[in-house]
């Protein structure tokens, strides 16, 4: 019984396997059957800004009590793309970041054990150069309403100072300087507004990242860390918004 049900399960993989050699399977992900959303020979220019302001006075959030800060956080990343072939695209992309935060005061508190902060600034700054591969599919036969999936690679330097003041008697100052590589992968949605003018939404949707950031504290003391991060997520709070035009 049991060479009957071997014998009877290898004919009927052996029958698989030839029907599956005979047939293509189409699933309809082709590229060469997809319609033409960005031709061959387009260039597309653009970028990114954003700019925030945060002002908190004597503000409560979760454990964190007394909270009085302000700070700001600016950065600006334009690129270009040209279109080798339609729908796919390579280019590149230039960013600079900068963010600052004064703390004045804040404690947090849980249990038994009270933290208390204050007198604390930190400024740091970034400017980071990308090369870029981007994917167009439209979304059925529109030719304004589509899906762009960007691969980036991505190196980034920066600097920046944290200084602790809350000591009247003594100021400790800590200078910085960083390095990061990271490979991102972020799909989105787009959208032409005019002939040539289209807003993108992406998400960084899978990403890898390596850090390492170099210390020197009130010019004396010396330290280094390094990370590597990795994620697999929708990040609603990361989403990013972008104006590109194709010529």
């Amino acid at each position: 019984m049991r060479v009957r049900l071997l014998i009877i399960l290898v004919l009927f993989l052996c029958a698989g396997a030839a029907d599956a050699g005979a047939q293509k399977l189409d699933r309809g992900f082709d590229s060469a059957s997809q319609d033409v959303f960005i031709k061959k020979g387009t260039w597309m220019i653009g970028g990114g800004a954003s700019y925030m302001l945060h002002d908190n006075d004597n503000a409560s959030i979760f454990v964190i009590n007394g909270l009085s800060s302000s700070g700001y956080t600016l950065s600006i990343s334009p690129a270009v793309c040209y279109m080798f072939k339609d729908n796919l695209g390579a280019g590149f992309r230039v960013g600079y970041k900068r963010n600052m935060l004064q703390l004045d005061s804040a404690s947090i508190s849980f249990d038994d054990t009270d933290i208390t902060f204050s007198d604390y600034q930190k400024l740091t700054h970034s400017f980071e150069v990308q090369a870029i591969g981007r994917y167009y599919m439209p979304i059925g036969s529109s030719k304004r309403l589509g899906l762009v999936n960007e691969l980036q690679i991505a190196y980034s330097h920066g600097q920046g100072k944290i200084v602790d003041g809350h000591d009247s008697s003594a100021i400790n100052g800590t200078y910085e300087t960083s390095d990061s590589f990271a490979l991102n992968f972020c799909p989105g949605f787009m959208a032409f507004v005019s002939d040539k003018l289209a807003i993108d939404v992406s998400v960084n949707m899978l990403g890898l990242q390596w850090n390492w950031i170099d210390q020197v504290h009130n010019q004396v003391e010396t330290g280094r860390r390094s990370s590597t991060f990795m994620n697999f997520r929708v990040n609603l709070l990361a989403i990013g918004f972008s104006l590109h035009y194709y010529l």
